[in-house]
């Protein structure tokens, strides 16, 4: 028991990124997808801020994509934010990239938002498409805006 404790552990610190900035909550990712060759996997981070009096979170959702193939590929991506346990969809943002043979990518910063403090969760989504091809089912990650 205390040695899987340890590798969820170890796991889970590899996937946060911390940030220079004091106030920023890191980066972390959720699960992954992939379309053919291209795997992928949805990101998220949330910063501190205020609007007036009220406290703030400044989310944003990244996406990091892994080429396994010989070939480059031209990817398209999106990101998608809901505030409401997935009722509703925001875009984000959305961009393309060159993603060359056995190269992984990212975290790349696709959009943000800006949410006023809330004590349910933020969740992002994301999907790629490799130039001409299908759209990869969505990876999330989410956040809990006012964690501490």
């Amino acid at each position: 028991m205390r040695r899987l404790g340890t590798v969820l552990g170890a796991a889970a610190l590899a996937l946060l990124t911390l940030p220079a900035d004091a106030h920023a909550a890191g980066i972390a990712c959720g699960g992954s997808t992939s379309t053919g060759r291209l795997a992928l996997s949805g990101c998220i981070s949330a910063q501190r801020g205020s609007l007036g009096p009220f406290p703030t979170r400044d989310i944003s959702a990244y996406i990091q994509l892994h080429n396994t193939g010989p070939r480059a590929f031209n990817v398209n991506y999106e990101a998608y934010a809901s505030a409401d346990k997935g009722r509703s969809w925001t875009r984000v943002g959305m961009g393309r990239t060159l993603v060359a043979a056995h190269q992984t990518l990212g975290p790349i910063e696709v959009g943000s938002t800006t949410r006023v403090c809330a004590p349910h969760r933020v969740d992002i989504r994301v999907h790629a498409q490799v130039v001409g091809g299908p759209w990869s089912n969505w990876s999330s990650a989410a956040t809990s805006q006012c964690q501490t």
